[in-house]
């Protein structure tokens, strides 16, 4: 099952919510707009002793809520995660890049913890387990180990690419439209 994609009411990315949680915010007249053809879902309820009509609710695969928790939702930092990490870097070891299956992978810190380095997008790579072991608590230029490419913070657009790995086609096409020209979920 895909999961609905919920957007501000100014239309930027939010988080991913199920049917159901979409399916409240319809029910609460919290859904500003909605967008979307493919993937729609209608989900059916009880029926009307009177009228004999069973009731029904369309839920669109993406939607745009109105409330006050969300106005500010594009100026949060975004969360940093293993797993983000991983795909942000697209399972490439940051070191001697090769290509590895994310059990196989560990995230390095680019500026060692032990030495003041911060869990951020911007100190944290993929790395495989034996270019992480050989780096040890030193930096890449103390290890003789140079960044094979140089780590960023995705924006909230590729995030929620990151995050998602069933994302229907409506979808996609509305976050392709704010990830950055030089993004390498592009390439």
């Amino acid at each position: 099952m895909s999961l609905v994609l919920m957007l501000t009411a100014a239309g930027a990315p939010s988080k991913w919510v199920s049917r159901e949680q979409a399916a409240f915010y319809y029910a609460k007249n919290l859904v500003a707009w909605d967008l979307g053809d493919a993937g729609v879902s209608v989900l059916l309820g009880g029926t009307n002793a009177k009228s004999g009509k069973r009731s029904s609710l369309v839920i669109k695969p993406i939607i745009s809520v109105s409330g006050k928790s969300l106005i500010m939702a594009d100026y949060r930092p975004l969360p940093v995660t293993r797993e983000l990490v991983f795909r942000r870097d697209r399972g490439v070891c940051a070191y001697c890049a090769e290509h590895f299956h994310e059990r196989d992978l560990t995230v390095d810190h680019i500026q060692p913890e032990s030495r003041g380095g911060r869990y951020t997008w911007m100190n944290l790579v993929a790395s495989c387990k034996r270019c992480n072991h050989d780096k040890g608590a030193r930096t890449p230029e103390e290890a003789r180990k140079p960044l094979a490419y140089v780590p960023y913070v995705p924006n909230r657009h590729e995030a929620m690419i990151l995050s998602n790995r069933k994302i229907i086609h409506d979808q996609m096409l509305f976050l392709l439209e704010g990830v950055p020209k030089h993004s390498r979920l592009l390439s």
